[in-house]
């Protein structure tokens, strides 16, 4: 689902771009609720799982692979703003260091993965646990469903931005000068990847952590869930859950290297020297596919691998490792001047005579 550079035009990256520059501000002030609590560092064990999650690539049956986001569960732990902010994190980690969607499409990125999944699978989680006690199964069923109903959404979005392309921008004789996928290629392709396999990957990943924290640390879930019947107090989580979901993001980082094994790569992040041009009657690739596919030049680890090719599960594991610290050091500026913001603010004139 990442989208690369050269398949939108800049229009669109700018559109979608200036679009999440006002809700990525929300979110940072939305979500000082979070950053002023002991959960603070929960954003960043968010923004280091939806990066983990997202190396983990699975086969889907037309050839192409798929991958989870983890944004809904986050949502559902901290709010859809604080999940506005770790995937968002997550995602500029992938396109600046590991070229893993593009920085100029990072917007759109963004506005997919970050915004419009988050949002719609707690809307429909809450939709369809309303009324139930916090330790109901039927909560674990709409968390798992909010999940695969998000990605799903997300999936839509980002299918409709690639199919429009051609229609808005080509060239005098009809060529597409970005993305060459038709709506009735891209929404076909986008929502068979994800209805049949992300969606589920999305949903178990979503329901079994949701059915584990009602077991082991209530407090935890009832964080968001203020008010609801049967929610413990809202105190520290046990140690052993810290443990655990420090474990959690170590194990996940180790199985990263599985990713490895689908065979393919997900639909619309060819290269352009990989993009079969007889399928999409092309004499050639797309001038403005070929002017912006390498504008970022500057990664670690380009797609998580050295530039030899060579060692894939060892520069997966680097990878893995990178992106954890980067995504625990991006979070804790955000933290940290939250907090500075928010206590300035408190501290000033106007907020002591309010």
């Amino acid at each position: 689902m990442h989208i690369p550079d050269g398949y939108l035009s800049p229009a669109t990256c700018a559109v979608l771009g200036g679009v999440m520059v006002p809700v990525t501000a929300i979110a940072v002030a939305r979500a000082k609720e979070v950053a002023k609590s002991r959960y603070a560092p929960l954003i960043a064990t968010g923004a280091a799982f939806s990066f983990l999650v997202q190396m983990l690539n699975v086969p889907v049956p037309d050839g192409t692979t798929a991958h989870a986001v983890g944004a809904v569960l986050i949502a559902i732990l901290l709010g859809p703003w604080a999940a506005v902010i770790a995937v968002t994190v997550a995602l500029i980690i992938q396109a600046f260091l590991f070229g893993d969607g593009g920085v100029l499409a990072l917007g759109a990125n963004a506005f997919n993965m970050a915004f419009i999944m988050p949002f719609v699978g707690y809307g429909i989680y809450r939709l369809l646990s309303y009324g139930s006690s916090l330790s109901s199964r039927r909560r674990v069923l709409a968390a798992g469903i909010g999940g695969y109903v998000g990605i799903t959404a997300a999936a839509l979005c980002a299918a409709i931005e690639f199919g429009i392309q051609p229609d808005l921008f080509e060239t005098a004789d009809g060529t597409p000068l970005y993305a060459p996928f038709h709506l009735s290629q891209t929404i076909p392709a986008m929502l068979l990847a994800h209805l049949t396999v992300a969606g589920f990957a999305e949903l178990a990943l979503t329901a079994g952590v949701v059915a584990y924290l009602q077991r082991a640390n209530l407090p935890l879930l009832a964080f968001k869930h203020r008010g609801i019947a049967e929610t413990a107090d809202d105190s520290s989580p046990p140690r052993s859950a810290w443990r655990w979901a420090l474990i959690g993001i170590g194990v996940t980082a180790l199985l990263t290297p599985l990713g490895l094994l689908a065979p393919g790569g997900a639909f619309g992040e060819d290269a352009p020297a990989e993009l079969d041009l007889g399928k999409y009657h092309l004499g050639a690739v797309p001038r403005g596919l070929v002017k912006y596919a390498d504008f970022w030049q500057h990664t670690l680890f380009a797609d998580y691998g050295f530039s030899s090719g060579q060692h894939e599960t060892l520069a997966y594991l680097i990878s893995a490792g990178l992106g954890i610290l980067a995504a625990g050091a991006a979070v804790f500026a955000i933290v940290v001047t939250t907090r500075f913001v928010s206590g300035r603010a408190e501290r000033s004139p106007s907020a002591e005579t309010a």
